[in-house]
């Protein structure tokens, strides 16, 4: 048994021996070579939903070791969620068909008037309106206070000697 063991172990290593040398004076073996992107990506759409020709026609720049990581998680993740957009909307779609069978015609016009209010462009959406800022000023009480007849600073706040924000009435919008 330790003599088949051995020999098993010298054929091994005369084997590796011989491949080593074979292709060292050959030369035929050029290893891995960088392969430069080609520029031939096709994307996936980002303006609409996705198609099955969308899927098959999206390409990928060839690197080194394969594809482009980031492009292929960028399709992936384009994928996913229109997968989850059609899945969620299938399932209002479901709901809806269900509450119209079941004679519920309320509850089907609220779903299918919130599937169309989902599906209105987002340009349809009024902005919303900037806060109105008001700016905190010191009135004439405040500044009679501070010591400003007396030549002292016309700065208001805790460090002038003045009210704190939190003891200072907003001033009103004209």
């Amino acid at each position: 048994m330790g003599q088949l063991l051995l020999f098993i172990v010298v054929a091994l290593v005369v084997a590796t021996i011989v491949f080593g040398v074979t292709v060292l004076l050959s030369g035929s073996d050029p290893g891995l070579t960088p392969v430069e992107p080609d520029g031939r990506a096709v994307p996936l759409p980002g303006d609409r939903p996705l198609g099955e020709e969308d899927i098959s026609r999206t390409r990928f720049d060839t690197v080194w070791r394969g594809y482009r990581m980031a492009q292929v998680d960028q399709a992936l993740q384009r994928a996913a969620y229109d997968i989850g957009y059609k899945g969620e909307l299938i399932g209002v779609l479901e709901a809806e068909v269900a509450a119209l069978r079941a004679g519920r015609t309320d509850e089907a016009d609220a779903l299918r008037r919130a599937r169309e209010a989902a599906l209105a462009p987002a340009a349809a959406v009024p902005p919303a309106p900037e806060p109105v800022v008001i700016p905190m000023e010191p009135s004439a009480d405040d500044s009679a206070t501070n010591g400003d007849s007396a030549g002292g600073s016309s700065a208001s706040g805790p460090s002038a000697g003045g009210p704190s924000a939190k003891e200072q009435e907003p001033v009103e919008k004209r």
